[in-house]
This record gives C-alpha cells, sequence and structure tokens, in this order.
C-alpha cells in the first residue's frame, strides 16, 4: 500500500492512506543507508494491524524536491500571506521568501490578505509589483471569506507549503481551508500520548487524498546564503527580460551608467519596490562577502 507522510515524530511516521491514518516505523534499512524519511515523502507500506492502523515503511518512493526548512519533500508550491495593511507588508522579507523557493525551483503564489480593510490604490501597487515576478497574486479576506475559492482551487491537487509571519491573518486562513486540523493533531497526539511536543514538528494536513498543506510557523527572518551578489538579479525573474541591454557584462545594475534593469525601474516596467529591495539585498551579500 502507498501513502504520503503527514508528520513524523520520537520515530514514528504518520502515513495518510485511502484506508486511513497509519502509524508506521521506519525500516531499520534506512537509518543503514543515511536515509530519513521526510514528512511529504510518498511511501510504501506493509500492514502490521489494519483494525490498529499500524504499519511499516518498507521504500520511499523517489522525491521531487526537499527543503530544510521547514524538512519537507516532494513540495509542488509555496503559498505565501501577507496582510495589505495592519500591518504593513515587509518587501524586504517577502523577497527573501520568493528568493529562497525560486532557489529550490519551487512556484509560490502570494496572497495579500485583508482587503476589507485596504483601498484599491494599495491592492494595485502590489498587483504590479509582483504579478511581474511570475507569481498568482491572490488577495482575500480571512474575516469575510473572500478570495477563498479561489486559493482552494489553487492548491488542489498539489502539496503546498504555507508560510507568513504572525499577525497578517495567516491562522484565520489555515483554519478556513481545513477547519478539522485540530482534529487530526489530537488523533496522533493520543496515538503517541505525546500532544504537547506535536507542535514542534512540522505536519501537513490532507484537504482531500491528492491535496496537502503544511502550515509554517510565523517568521520574522530568512537569511540568504550561497548566492554570490553577482548572481542575485537572476533571482529576479522580471530583471532577465532587461538585462541584454545594459552595456557590461558584469553590470550590477546600481551604479553603472548604461544599465537596461535601472531604465525600466524609471520607466515604470519594473517595479520600483523589488528594485529597491534587490539593492539593500546586493548590499547585504556585498558585505557578507568581505567578512
Amino acid at each position: 500500500m502507498t501513502g504520503k507522510i503527514i508528520k513524523g515524530i520520537a520515530g514514528f511516521y504518520y502515513v495518510h492512506t485511502t484506508l486511513g491514518l497509519f502509524e508506521c516505523k521506519a525500516k531499520g534499512i534506512f537509518r543503514k543507508e543515511g536515509i530519513k524519511p521526510l514528512v511529504g515523502d510518498n511511501v510504501e507500506i506493509e500492514i502490521i494491524d489494519e483494525k490498529e492502523l499500524t504499519g511499516n515503511i518498507i521504500n520511499i518512493l523517489p522525491r521531487k524536491n526537499s527543503i530544510i526548512r521547514p524538512a519537507c519533500a516532494n513540495v509542488d508550491q509555496a503559498l505565501i500571506i501577507f496582510a495589505i495593511t495592519k500591518p504593513d507588508p515587509n518587501y524586504n522579507l517577502l523577497d527573501r521568501f520568493l528568493i529562497s523557493m525560486n532557489r529550490e525551483n519551487i512556484p509560490t503564489v502570494i496572497c495579500f490578505n485583508k482587503k476589507d480593510i485596504a483601498t484599491d490604490k494599495e491592492m494595485e501597487e502590489l498587483r504590479k509589483s509582483y504579478e511581474g515576478c511570475g507569481c498568482i497574486v491572490i488577495f482575500s479576506s480571512g474575516t469575510n471569506n473572500e478570495g477563498l475559492d479561489l486559493i482552494k482551487s489553487t492548491l488542489k491537487g498539489k502539496t503546498t507549503v504555507i508560510a507568513g509571519p504572525s499577525g497578517v491573518g495567516k491562522s484565520t486562513i489555515v483554519n478556513a481551508l481545513h477547519p478539522d486540523a485540530s482534529m487530526e493533531t489530537g488523533e496522533i497526539s493520543r496515538k503517541i500520548e505525546r500532544g504537547k511536543h506535536t507542535t514542534r514538528h512540522s505536519q501537513l494536513f490532507a484537504l482531500s487524498n491528492d491535496t496537502f498543506i503544511m502550515d509554517t510557523p510565523g517568521f520574522t527572518s530568512l537569511y540568504l546564503s550561497d548566492i554570490d551578489k553577482e548572481d542575485l538579479w537572476k533571482y529576479y525573474t522580471e530583471f532577465a527580460e532587461y538585462e541584454v541591454n545594459c552595456k557590461y557584462a558584469l553590470c550590477s545594475h546600481i551604479s553603472e551608467p548604461v544599465c537596461g534593469i535601472k531604465t525600466a525601474v524609471e520607466e515604470g516596467t519594473i517595479s520600483k519596490i523589488r528594485y529597491e529591495n534587490y539593492k539593500v539585498l546586493y548590499e547585504e551579500l556585498k558585505q557578507k562577502k568581505q567578512y
């Protein structure tokens, strides 16, 4: 039987299958080979007790990808939630997240929440800034359930990591998407009798047999590593169209006199918000390299 690991804790792995949630141990061969099952892994299990829903993981199917934070495999996309206002978006943090997902080749959907208290001008500015970078942009109101159907259709058939800073209404949206999440957490807690520890670990929630979400803790910082400052512009996908107009082969797109990207910013075809963040991150990578 095949299924997907939705949680791993204390040596137990909880595998979502069409027959229910199986509590499994991993065969010792994985430990010998230095392979650790991850949340999101598609696995084959042998059933020990069909009534008690227990089994063993006997095979980990090939992974499409894996990410470190949160530790998860076979991620199809990320959904990042920011508020349009109250609090104002931290554009620098948002761009850091987009770059991190870009590096893993994981598409990102951006949800700007709290549209019920935002102006049309604020929403239009965000749309122009972030649709240009190749992301799907959704405006929602967790309070009024606006945009929820669009979010659900975007998630359908995929495994999605959901992230966002605290105070943006992420919990309201996640609870609306999956009202039984606390019940699933409770089911695992009862099986292992260590419920007070479960919130420290990654967990997928099944919206259907082929649709899963992972809610991650609120984050306030995201450090970029292993990126050369000269390559940073490549993670700003909307820059590529204009980079060919730069005079110098190693243009930094900051101080050079003839720069296609700077011209595009002046003409309004590249978002000034995105470009200003690019300059901040470029300087950060430059300083880091010096030390």
